[in-house]
């Protein structure tokens, strides 16, 4: 590994935990989250927030709901359509998105889960 490869990997710290399983009694389907952040700011650079449940949506892999700033600018994923969104910080982004996906899949459940 090159000296700047080492100097790369120190300015940046990655947060990719594993993916979580929503049990059935709660509307099935993965959680998924990925973070990178700049050190020593702690100023994220990149960041991936995403519901996956193909019982509920068949587009888009089966997203129903997702978060990133991939291409270059942060948008929302729903149901197969993608919107520009504004970003109001990792944070505040994340608990916008456990309120959605708590909300898609509880109705999914009250529905009769299809």
């Amino acid at each position: 590994m090159s000296e700047r490869s080492r100097a790369a990997r120190k300015v940046r710290e990655v947060y990719a935990p594993p993916d979580t399983r929503i049990p059935r009694r709660l509307g099935c389907g993965v959680l998924k989250e990925y973070v990178v952040r700049e050190l020593p700011s702690r100023r994220v650079i990149q960041y991936a927030l995403a519901y996956v449940n193909p019982l509920i949506c068949s587009e888009d892999n089966g997203r129903v709901l997702g978060y990133d700033n991939a291409h270059g600018r942060p948008h929302r994923h729903f149901m197969g359509k993608m919107t520009t969104e504004s970003f109001p910080g990792y944070e505040a982004l994340w608990e916008r998105f456990e309120r959605e996906w708590q909300e898609i899949a509880l109705q999914f459940v009250r529905e009769g889960m299809r």
